[in-house]
């Protein structure tokens, strides 16, 4: 389980005026949630088509009217547009205009064709010509359109001449290509006429169109006549029985009761008391966020005492609430568009299981109030909730988006299906096209990943995947200590795994505690050869200091650290580790020098313990832990079995007895199951052998290498 993914504070409560900010976090998340959603009242069944009704008889509390289908709609206005003729007008104009073009310009083109100059020959092409203009602008020149023509060549349309309408057919009149063939056609039967194809020519260069379509004004007539359309058939009168308990609701009922559902709640809408919509909303959200407090305060007291992260889960409950609010008020054609799963992802990868399904749960219920087809909607998004946050285990590659994405997706489709066959019982009645909402939020969906890692920056949160980062032995900061101080280097790989091991076996963040025991001893960079695992043999700088001094540079690593690591921005869960591994213990072996040494000195005890704080988190103990029996275990002369076993159990009751551990949510089963993984693995690494032929434990130990250990 992901879990303890977050800065800590021992004893953490966020201040004296924490809770008022929280409570008040609270309140303007309910007030800004009930703001934004709808204030229609909601009608109190649930029903489906092909379902059983299973509430009590409903009877017709007033007269309705029965609302179309979108079906009838759809043939009522189709036969509207069929019945709406288009309205060309003529331009009386152009005739006369191509006619005194043809009439100017014929002598010319005379001329310049070489033809016969004779006065009596161009005056029969003229007349030909003229006559044959005249012929093509009386039956109108027309451009077709195919809004109109459908699965017909013709229609009819509207004529208006000088305000005069006739009704007309396209089959009657020329289009522009219609009367060139005809004037072709005319001008080949006339045998006075020599040069045929010139006077064709001459004459096409003059065909224009003469009707022209009004499109404002068609446009207009069929606003008018769609506007007129009713959307309703028939009526239900007060007292009549619509449906009966346990009758199936068939297409005829299920319009009468959505009909119903409609009139009541534009009825309420008009005649309700908006006030006390908005009072009902305001205590169902309460209730909801209540109940998510109740949770956290309950089973995740480390989130409820840290006011940024109720502010982020809040972020996460009201945005999302909010854009479901806005795509009901824009009527949203599906308002699957809405990538419901991104919040439960989010709040899976940055906290844990529990808490993302039980926010998922809520935000679904609560959803369900204002949306339309709940009981569909709530099953569909309670399904692909669950989907989303159990294919997401851990999230240590990113290839995990696309495969979560994809079982998403494949749980939609599947419900939707599922949904459909139950219902209509026919492959016929599904609609296809009905998917695209739910690939279009499985796409949105994929936004989680950048939302994590925003969230990660601005709330101080740490994931699985910068953990994955973290611990790459190639960081910068882990190179520069494996470099300056290559033992302490190895001492943090071995307890990273040890702290490893303990962790995954009690259960926590087996990736949060690795990264805290690879960078917990960083500040030794600033002086690594003060520290004896660095040390070459036959020199230690400590000779030459006082006990106190020797104390302090060993003590101002922790400090060194955390300077170190909030310089190279690292997570502050992270440099909590730096913070914690130490505790308030004391740094036993210059207290223990100073006092025999200077016996009647008084002691500054403060001078020889670490700053603190104690370890507040099962992870941070078990490094600790980790850290303090890895660092012992060098100084074992023969680490045999017994001796590690009376090390490990020594190092252990040693922060019992000290109270180093009471803050880190740990008990003494999770203690000794973790004492046990200690001693299994030091046997492992100091290659201590049993010999069981004798039923008696016989070591044979071989010391590690200098700074391999």
């Amino acid at each position: 389980m992901a879990r303890l993914k977050i800065k800590y504070k021992s004893g953490y409560k966020g201040g004296k005026y924490a809770p008022v900010f929280r409570y008040g976090m609270m309140l303007a998340s309910v007030v800004l949630i009930t703001m934004f959603l709808p204030k229609q009242p909601r009608f109190r069944y649930e029903f489906e088509k092909g379902k059983v009704w299973m509430h009590e008889d409903l009877v017709s509390p007033y007269n309705f009217s029965i609302l179309k289908t979108q079906s009838e709609l759809d043939k009522d206005r189709e036969n509207i547009l069929k019945s709406i003729y288009p309205i060309y007008n003529q331009n009386t104009q152009v005739a006369e205009q191509q006619l005194a073009q043809f009439e100017t310009a014929l002598p010319e083109r005379w001329q310049t064709a070489g033809l016969d100059t004779l006065d009596e020959n161009m005056a029969t092409y003229e007349q030909v010509g003229r006559q044959l203009l005249s012929d093509i602008y009386k039956r109108g020149v027309i451009a077709l359109n195919n809004k109109f023509q459908s699965d017909r060549p013709n229609y009819n349309f509207t004529l208006l001449t000088d305000n005069v309408a006739t009704q007309r057919n396209t089959a009657e009149v020329f289009t522009v290509e219609t009367a060139m063939e005809y004037a072709r056609k005319t001008i080949g039967n006339r045998s006075a006429i020599g040069h045929k194809d010139w006077l064709v020519d001459a004459v096409s260069n003059y065909i224009t169109l003469n009707y022209l379509f009004n499109e404002p004004l068609t446009a207009r007539l069929e606003e008018d006549a769609l506007a007129n359309i009713s959307t309703t058939r028939g009526m239900v009168q007060r007292g009549e029985l619509i449906v009966a308990n346990g009758t199936t609701i068939n297409n005829e009922v299920y319009q009468k009761i959505e009909s119903l559902r409609k009139a009541y709640e534009e009825e309420a809408r008009i005649g309700g008391n908006w006030t006390l919509v908005v009072l009902g909303q305001f205590f169902l959200v309460g209730l909801v966020v209540s109940l998510l407090f109740v949770f956290i305060y309950l089973f995740r007291k480390d989130i409820y005492h840290n006011n940024r992260l109720i502010f982020l889960i809040l972020i996460a409950i009201t945005g999302m609430l909010l854009a479901l609010s806005w795509a009901i008020k824009i009527k949203l054609p599906s308002l699957y568009y809405i990538p419901y799963c991104i919040v439960p992802i989010i709040i899976r990868i940055l906290f844990d299981t529990r808490l993302a399904l039980n926010i998922h749960l809520l935000m679904v219920l609560l959803a369900a109030f204002f949306v339309p087809n709940s009981f569909e909607f709530v099953f569909l998004q309670l399904s692909t909730g669950m989907v989303a946050i159990y294919s997401i285990k851990t999230l240590v590659k990113r290839e995990q988006f696309l495969i979560s994405s994809a079982i998403i997706l494949g749980t939609y489709l599947t419900a939707y299906l599922g949904m459909a066959l139950m219902r209509d019982g026919s492959f016929n009645n599904i609609y296809w096209s009905n998917i695209a909402p739910f690939v279009f939020s499985v796409l949105l969906t994929l936004l989680a990943y950048p939302l994590i890692y925003a969230f990660e920056r601005v709330f101080g949160i740490i994931s699985d995947v910068t953990l994955m980062e973290l611990t790459n032995s190639n960081s910068k900061l882990l190179r520069e200590l494996s470099y300056k101080a290559p033992g302490t280097f190895q001492h943090s790989l071995q307890v990273a795994n040890l702290a490893e091991a303990a962790i995954y076996k009690i259960g926590g963040n087996t990736l949060l505690v690795r990264a805290g025991a690879l960078y917990h001893d960083i500040g030794k960079m600033a002086n690594p050869q003060y520290f004896i695992e660095n040390q070459t043999k036959g020199y230690n700088p400590h000779d030459g200091l006082s006990f106190e001094q020797s104390a302090q540079i060993i003590i101002s690593h922790v400090s060194k650290g955390v300077e170190m690591a909030r310089k190279n921005q690292l997570p502050e869960v992270i440099i909590d580790f730096i913070r914690t591994h130490h505790g308030t213990t004391r740094v036993d072996y210059f207290y223990q020098s100073y006092i025999k040494s200077f016996p009647e000195k008084f002691v500054d005890e403060d001078i020889f313990h670490y700053p603190g704080p104690i370890p507040f988190s099962r992870e941070t103990a078990v490094l600790m832990m980790a850290d303090s029996v890895e660092a012992a275990s060098r100084s074992l002369k023969e680490p045999n079995a017994q001796n590690i076993n009376d090390l490990v159990d020594k190092i252990i009751e040693s922060k019992l007895a000290q109270k180093q551990l009471i803050n880190s949510n740990i008990t003494l089963k999770d203690i000794t199951e973790i004492s046990e993984i200690f001693k299994e693995m030091l046997k492992s690494i100091y290659h201590v052998r049993i010999d069981y032929e004798g039923n008696k434990k016989e070591t044979v130990s071989l010391k590690p290498q200098d700074g391999i250990a």
